[in-house]
Order: C-alpha cells, then structure tokens, then sequence
C-alpha cells in the first residue's frame, strides 16, 4: 500500500474502522533509504526498515518481505532517529516574566500546545523540558490527549531566594509569591528542608528528573552571573531527593564555584557551562557529568545582545561575557571528550530554530557525526539516567535499531556531509511512536502537515 495522506476527517474514520476489522499492529515499511543508525559513522545504503506498532521490528541492508505493510518508499532519503532536545522551555515566550504580567496560565497553555506542534515539524520527537511546569502536559501527551514530542519534564524550577528562577518583582517582601510560584512554574527555596520538599513535589507529579538553579544566568533580573547560587547542603539533599527517585539532578551553571559545587553534591549534568576553566572540564570528563550545551543561544545570539529586544542594558552586558568564554569552554569540552547533549533553549520567536543549535555546535566540532549523537545517541544516554521516571520503557531512543521506538525523521540530503539536512525545511517526513504527523514525500493530494486528532489510535489513519 502507497503512503497517502487522506485529511483529518477521513483518518478518524479510517482508523475507526481499521481497527474495528483487525486488531493486529500496523505495519509501516521503509524502503529505498539511507539509514543514520544515531550510532555508526557511515550511512546503511539503500535499507529498509520495518515498523510494527509503536516500535522497530526490522533494520535491513537487503529488502524486507512484508505484505500489507504501508510502504513508504523514502526516494534515497536519509532515515535517522527523531531529534532529542535536551534543553527546552515548552511553556515559555519571550522571558520568564511574560504569563506572569501580560498573560495568564491558559495562555501559557495554548502558547505550550502551538511549541509542541512546532517541535514535531522540526523532526524534533523528544524533549527534555529544563524547567516550567508542563508536568501536566506532559502527563496529556502521555496519554494521546494532544499531540506533541515525547516529554522529559523536569517540573518546576528550584531556585533560591534572589536566584535565576526568581520571578518576583522588585518590591517583593519574604513570603511574597508571586502567580509564576503559584502555578508551580518555580520553587523559590531556602534551606535543606524546602529543597526536599520541591524536589518532591515535582517527582510527585511526574518529574523524570530535576533542575537546580545553581549559579547566575543572564535573562534574569535579581542574579549577578558572578553568583553562586544554592548552598552544598541544600544541593546534596535534592541530589539525595532524586537518587531516591533512581534519577538525577541537571544544574543551571556557568563559572567554576557553582558548577563545582554542583559536582561535590552529586550533580550529573551541567547546562550552559560556558565560563568554566580547563581543570573543571578535565573534572567532568574524569568524573562523568554531562554538559547541556546551548551553542545557539552562546555562541551567535550573544555575540550581539543588542538584538535581544527585551533584554536590559546588564543582561547585554553579561550576554557578551557569555559570549567570550563560550568557545573556549566548547573547545576544552572537544579536546576532553567530555559527554556533550545539545539543548536550543530558544522559546518565543526562536521556537523554530531548534535544529540550528546542532549546527553551531558543529561550528566548533567540526564533526557532523558527533554533532548529530548529541541530539540523538548521546542525548538518549542521558535521559536513560531518569531510570525508573523515565515513562518511555518499552523501546529505546535517539537509534534506529530493532526494538526501539518508532520515531522517525526522512531527511532530504546527507546529514554526516551536510548537517543543513536536519534544518526544518528539509525534513519532509515524521513519525512519533509509530504514528505520522509530518509528510512533505510527494503525493499531490498529502496536506503538508496533519495535525494529531484527540486519541492516539486516530492519527494513523492517514496512513
């Protein structure tokens, strides 16, 4: 059967009626497609590969024998694994302070469901969310109720008093909280026993790991970046918290003190990083942390803070600081071997730029492969340090090799000579669990992109 993409309002139909006649797992064949396998550094020429249900069944050199399977025929296309964002921000638009003065929390949702969309039509099928409350969303997600990419929520930030999550405003008084802390976007924590309870709280409703704001940042009002953020004892007991929980704590953290301290606690991944020295790179690589890199946001955004519209004059000021440790930090990364994920941390106008992180990262690496594992195989390493949180365990991710999940990208070009392949315009065709919610193949009566119906049994009848 030819891939054909009906609308909307046939597939509900169809898929009502397929699975009323035959209960057995659909089938999707690929065929005449190179394969980037998320792992190897050569392409599988000409493969098929074989999807049944949610999950992948077979990955073929030779052609694969399977009648009444959808065949989609990928025309050499590269077939890789969906791209993995390890440092998203789902719910948020333009700043942390916006749906805290301008808006509301139902505008938050609706701004979240559009970046969930935005996400899938970059062939991005996974996400990590580094702090805000989609835990709820994600729990949706979850459950088919909306569309969108697999989600790691990391629940709401834990920040201290004055720290870079502290969304307040500047006449706050103790025990002031304002409607960000109240919908459970931040923690504000001082003290071993506030840091426990968030943390809990945040397992409580779905975390699959949590985020510390552990040092200063840039687009935030209250903390200098020179700040150290969060004492040892407050670190090791949420770090306490999480082992508890058989998972593990990601820091915000840029110079050497904060990320430091985050190690000694038992920290196992460190986002931004980009004013550390040489000894605290070499410290990771010998002790396993994982760095959350962001080149975007570093390495281009910041090298001209003036464009930042809605930064102040000293959130320029420490985006040029950023800016210049940035590239040597990436460098001592490379050279240490140090376990490196990509994250694009881009929301509002830049929510669709999330692939270009990769290929900054790349301006340094100078190496599409790596690259490429960062938003793939190594990403799926680090989010496997969620362990039992982890709500995905029926298959693996960032590979494509039998048994792991369905999700899917086909792009036009050869990432591992060309990464611009990954770019959102090149991406013509993604799967998610099995189920298909991008297809630009050619069909003249395909809509570019069908949107994802409320019930996950639906969507694949617009195969």
């Amino acid at each position: 059967m030819k891939l054909n993409l009906t609308g909307f309002a046939g597939a509900l139909f169809v898929a009502g009626s397929a699975l009323a006649q035959d209960d057995a797992p659909r089938q999707v064949l690929f065929s005449n497609v190179n394969i980037f396998d998320g792992v190897n550094e050569t392409l599988i020429e000409n493969g098929s590969v074989l999807v049944e249900g949610n999950l992948i069944k077979q990955v073929s050199v030779e052609p694969i024998e399977a009648p009444g399977a959808f065949t989609v025929d990928g025309e050499g296309r590269t077939l890789m694994p969906g791209l993995i964002d390890m440092h998203s921000h789902l719910c948020l638009r333009n700043g942390m302070p916006e749906f805290r003065t301008a808006y509301d929390q139902m505008a938050a949702g609706a701004n979240t469901a559009h970046v969930l969309l935005e996400y899938l039509d970059q062939g991005y099928t996974t996400a990590r969310d580094a702090g805000c409350n989609v835990l709820g969303v994600a729990k949706l997600v979850n459950e088919g109720g909306i569309p969108g990419p697999r989600i790691f929520p990391s629940g709401g930030f834990l920040s201290q008093t004055g720290g870079h999550a502290d969304t307040g405003f500047f006449n706050d008084r103790i025990g002031d909280q304002d409607d960000l802390e109240r919908h459970a976007f931040g923690y504000i924590i001082d003290g071993v026993t506030e840091a426990r309870r968030a943390a809990r709280m945040n397992f409580r409703a779905g975390a699959t790991q949590i985020k510390v704001m552990a040092g200063g940042g840039v687009a935030s009002e209250f903390d200098p970046i020179h700040a150290t953020q969060m004492s040892v004892e407050e670190l090791e007991a949420i770090v306490n918290i999480a082992e508890d929980y058989g998972s593990y704590v990601m820091v915000h953290a840029y110079h050497d003190r904060s990320v430091n301290r985050a190690i000694d606690a038992g920290v196992r991944v460190i986002e931004h990083n980009f004013l550390v020295s040489e000894d605290t790179i070499k410290r990771m690589a010998e002790e396993g942390v994982a760095l959350s890199a962001q080149a975007v946001m570093s390495l281009e955004a910041f090298a001209d803070p003036e464009s930042i519209t809605f930064f102040s004059a000293d959130q320029k000021n420490k985006a040029r600081s950023v800016n210049k440790g940035a590239e040597q930090m990436f460098k001592w990364a490379l050279e240490y071997d140090v376990l490196i994920v990509t994250g694009g941390d881009m929301f509002g106008p830049d929510v669709v730029r999330q692939a270009e992180n990769i290929l900054w990262f790349d301006k340094m690496a100078q190496n599409p492969f790596l690259s490429l594992k960062t938003a793939t195989s190594n990403a799926a390493e680090v989010l496997s340090w969620s362990g039992e949180m982890n709500p995905y365990k029926e298959g693996s991710l960032g590979k494509i090799e039998e048994g792991g999940y369905a999700d899917i990208i086909l792009v036009d070009g050869n990432p591992l000579e060309d990464l611009a392949a990954v770019l959102r315009e090149n991406v013509d065709f993604v799967m998610k669990d099995g189920l298909v919610y991008k297809n630009w193949l050619p069909d003249e009566n395909a809509p570019a992109f069908l949107p994802a119906g409320p019930k996950r049994e639906a969507y694949f009848g617009n195969l």
